[in-house]
C-alpha cells in the first residue's frame, strides 16, 4: 500500500477504487466495513509511517558565538528592579509611573559600566523596539550579546541603527555603501566620533548621489566634532539644490568664529550696529540701522528673505544677521563685556527687543556662557508684590539656561521658583540636569507645598509633577512624606505626596542596587 494509493482511492472514492490490499499486520487489523472510515485509518498509520521513516536534513550550521563581554552583570537585586519596571508591575507600594522610571535605572547602570542581565535581555530588547527613548542605553548595556541577538531576530533589528554611547565605528564603509538610511546616519555619526575627517570623507564620496532629505540628516552629524576642517565642504553647501539643507550649513558655519561666513556676518552686523560714544558711563549707546534689503548674498549665507513667522522684514533679516555672527565681535568693537553692552540704550527703542534676542541665539547657537548668563541676569529673590501677567521669564530663558554649567543652572531655577512659583517654571526645570539638586528639589517642595496651601488643584501642576517623580533627588522623601501627612487625609493632595514619596523611595532603592559602593 503505498500513498498514491490512498490518494487515488480518495480522488475516484472507495466506490469507483476499492481499498489496496493489507500490506502489514497493522493495516490488516483496520475493519474495511466501513470503506470510507478504513481509507482515513489507512491514511492516518500511512501518515505516521512516512514521518517515522524520514531522514533527517542537513544540520543547520550554528552561528558564531557572541563576542565576550567584560563588563560585569547588574547585581541581582538590580536585575530584580529592572524586570519590575520592563513589565511595569505592581505591588511595588505608592509608587506612579513605573514604566518612567527605566530610562533612568538604564542610564544609572551605564555609567556604573554595567552590562545587562543576560536572561532579560529579550524584554529589554522589546521594550526598546516600542520605546525609541530606551534605544541607546539599552543598545550599549546588551553589549556584543544584544547584537548577536538582533542578528537572528528581525524585530530588534533597530540594535543595528542606534548609536550607543561610545561605540566604536565598523573600520570599513561596506555598511556606508549597503546599508539602510538609518544604519548609515548611525554608522557616520560613530565615525564622526572617533575620526571627524574621515566621516567626512565618506560623506563627500557619495554626497552628489544622496536625496535631499537625506544630505539634511547627514550634514546634522556634522554638529559632532565640528572644526575649521569642515568649513570648505560647508561652504561649497550654500549653493546646495534644497533650501533646508543650505539653511544647515550656514547655521553650522556661523558656529564656527573664524569661518568665512562669519565674517561676512560681521561685516553685516557692524553695518547694522553702531556704537557711540565712550564706555557705558560716558554716555554710550547703540545706533541700530537694520538691513534694507536681503540680496543675493545675504541668501547664500542662510538668511530667508520672508520669515516663516510673518515677522517684519527687516526685523527678521536683523535678527538672523545678529544670530549668526560672533559674539566676540561686538565685546571686541566696543571694548565693553556682555553686560555692559546690554545695559546700553539704543537710541531706536523699537529695535531693542530684537537686538537682544539676536544676541541669545547666538549665545545659545555658540554655547558663550558668559554671554548667557548676562542676558539671563541675576534670578530674582523675591515673590512679586503684585499679581498679574504670568512670567514668562524662565519659559523663554530655558535655551540660554542650557548653557549654563549644571550647578548655576539649577541654582538659577531654584530662585527663580522661590520667587514665582511653579506656573512657569516647567521648562527651566527642564533644561536642569537630573536629579535635581537638593537646594533646587527643596525649592520645587517648598512651592508645591505653597500650592497646595493655595487651595490649588494637584492637575494644574501635573507637568512639573510627573517630572518631579522623575528628578527630585530621593533624599526629600521624608520632607514630602511629611506634607502628606499635615495635609486632610481626604485631599487629593494628601494623595499625591504620598505616591510622590513612595516614588522617590523606590528610586533611593533602585541607585542604591545599581551602586558599586552602597549596593548589595
Amino acid at each position: 500500500m503505498t500513498w498514491e494509493d490512498l490518494r487515488t482511492a480518495a480522488l475516484l472514492g472507495t466506490d469507483r477504487r476499492p481499498l489496496p490490499p493489507a500490506g502489514s499486520t497493522l493495516t490488516a487489523a483496520v475493519d474495511r466495513s466501513d470503506p470510507a472510515r478504513a481509507l482515513l485509518e489507512l491514511a492516518a498509520l500511512e501518515t505516521v509511517r512516512r514521518r517515522a521513516g524520514a531522514r533527517p536534513g542537513p544540520a543547520v550550521e550554528l552561528p558564531e558565538p557572541p563576542a565576550p563581554d567584560p563588563r560585569p552583570e547588574v547585581p541581582e537585586a538590580a536585575a530584580r528592579r529592572l524586570a519590575l519596571l520592563i513589565g511595569e508591575r505592581q505591588g511595588a507600594g505608592h509608587v506612579a509611573n513605573l514604566g518612567e522610571l527605566l530610562p533612568q535605572w538604564l542610564a544609572t547602570a551605564r555609567e556604573h559600566g554595567y552590562r545587562a542581565p543576560a536572561a532579560q535581555l529579550p524584554e529589554l530588547l522589546d521594550a526598546a523596539r516600542a520605546r525609541t527613548e530606551l534605544r541607546s542605553d539599552t543598545v550599549t548595556l546588551a553589549g556584543p550579546l544584544g547584537h548577536w541577538l538582533a542578528a537572528q531576530n528581525p524585530d530588534w533589528r533597530f540594535v543595528s541603527r542606534t548609536v550607543a554611547q561610545a561605540a566604536p565605528a565598523e573600520p570599513t564603509d561596506r555598511l556606508w555603501q549597503e546599508g539602510l538610511f538609518a544604519e548609515r546616519v548611525t554608522h557616520l555619526t560613530r565615525l564622526r566620533r572617533s575620526d571627524p575627517a574621515a566621516a567626512l570623507g565618506l560623506l563627500r564620496s557619495t554626497w552628489a548621489a544622496e536625496r535631499a532629505e537625506d544630505r539634511l540628516l547627514f550634514l546634522d552629524t556634522l554638529q559632532e566634532g565640528l572644526s575649521p576642517a569642515d568649513e570648505e565642504f560647508l561652504e561649497a553647501t550654500l549653493t546646495d539644490r534644497s533650501k533646508n539643507v543650505r539653511a544647515m550649513a550656514a547655521e553650522l558655519l556661523s558656529t564656527l568664529p573664524g569661518s568665512a561666513l562669519a565674517g561676512r556676518m560681521a561685516e553685516r552686523a557692524r553695518a547694522a550696529v553702531r556704537f557711540e560714544g565712550g564706555r557705558l558711563s560716558s554716555g554710550g549707546r547703540l545706533v541700530v540701522d537694520p538691513p534694507a534689503e536681503c540680496d543675493a548674498a545675504m541668501q547664500r549665507d542662510g538668511v530667508p528673505p520672508k520669515s516663516p513667522t510673518g515677522r517684519g522684514e527687516r526685523a527678521w533679516w536683523f535678527g538672523e544677521v545678529v544670530a549668526a555672527t560672533p559674539l566676540g565681535v561686538w565685546t571686541g568693537d566696543t571694548g565693553l563685556d556682555p553686560a555692559q553692552l546690554l545695559a546700553l540704550p539704543v537710541v531706536e527703542q523699537e529695535w531693542t527687543e530684537d537686538l537682544r534676542e539676536g544676541w541669545a541665539r547666538a549665545a545659545v547657537r555658540q554655547q558663550d556662557a558668559v554671554w548667557a548668563r548676562a542676558l539671563l541676569g541675576p534670578a530674582p529673590t523675591v515673590r512679586p508684590a503684585r499679581r498679574g501677567r504670568p512670567d514668562r521669564t524662565a519659559g523663554a530663558s530655558a535655551k540660554l539656561l542650557a548653557v549654563l554649567p549644571p550647578a548655576e543652572r539649577a541654582a538659577w531655577t531654584a530662585s527663580y521658583i522661590a520667587a514665582h512659583g511653579l506656573g512657569e517654571a516647567f521648562q527651566a526645570l527642564g533644561a536642569c540636569a537630573t536629579p535635581w539638586t537638593p537646594p533646587l528639589s527643596t525649592a520645587v517642595v517648598a512651592a508645591l507645598r505653597r500650592a497646595a496651601d493655595s487651595g490649588a488643584y494637584p492637575w494644574s501642576h501635573s507637568g512639573v509633577l510627573g517630572m518631579t517623580e522623575r528628578a527630585l533627588a530621593p533624599e526629600t522623601a521624608p520632607e514630602v512624606e511629611s506634607l502628606a501627612a499635615v495635609t486632610t487625609p481626604d485631599s487629593s493632595w494628601a494623595e499625591t505626596f504620598t505616591r510622590l514619596a513612595g516614588t522617590l523611595r523606590f528610586r533611593a532603592a533602585m541607585l542604591s542596587e545599581l551602586d558599586p559602593q552602597t549596593g548589595p
